[in-house]
């Protein structure tokens, strides 16, 4: 008999000896913004402050967002956490829907997962999911739950920004890195081969 499911319960984590491949760019690298939205077509989601930041900076208010208030596991500096952060005025004005969710650094748990799930099925709104932990790991789930005319983009510490397209070729890099890591990893492929878009 199975355990019950706990929203915040971890499904996997990341091990050593993956820390490297998941440092392998899913797409083109950008240090601009504005080039980076001259080359994409169709949503974007968001993963991190410092990329929902620049987004936003040049105008663009992404499909879908997470953001966890660091980056590289130090809080952001004000201007960004201005922009990202609702008692500060900021993304009132750029997302219709906020959703709250906990996820530990170098995890991937189901509330997190859940809330990817909501904030990619919400028809004509933009949400911003503020994640109490990391995000960082959100990328993955993103890119394998997203329909395939959106772009996940992502921050590339000391790099820029990935503009990692949805595609078979993304998804099949995604599941890989996912089946090596530690936890329920099956579980985890299963249920995003059961609501991928």
């Amino acid at each position: 008999m199975s355990a019950p499911d706990d929203r915040s319960d971890v499904l996997v984590s990341v091990p050593d000896q993956l820390r490297d491949d998941l440092r392998e760019a899913l797409g083109p690298v950008y240090e601009d913004a504005a080039a980076l939205l001259a080359d994409v077509d169709g949503p974007i989601a968001a993963v991190g402050d410092i990329v929902t930041y620049h987004l936003l900076e040049a105008g663009h208010s992404p499909a879908l967002a997470l953001v966890d208030e660091r980056t590289e596991r130090s809080a952001v500096e004000e201007t960004v956490l201005e922009s990202v952060r609702p008692d500060q005025g900021g993304p009132d004005a750029w997302f219709d829907q906020r959703i709250e969710t906990a996820n530990p650094a170098g995890t991937i748990t189901t509330a997190l997962l859940e809330a990817i799930e909501v904030g990619l099925t919400v028809p004509e709104q933009r949400v911003l999911v503020r994640v109490d932990g990391e995000e960082d790991l959100a990328t993955l789930p993103v890119v394998a739950l997203a329909p395939s005319d959106w772009t996940v983009v992502y921050g590339q510490p000391d790099v820029g920004m990935v503009a990692a397209p949805v595609s078979t070729a993304t998804r099949s890099t995604v599941r890989e890195l996912i089946g090596r890591m530690d936890g329920e990893s099956e579980r985890l492929l299963d249920r995003l081969d059961t609501n991928a878009a």
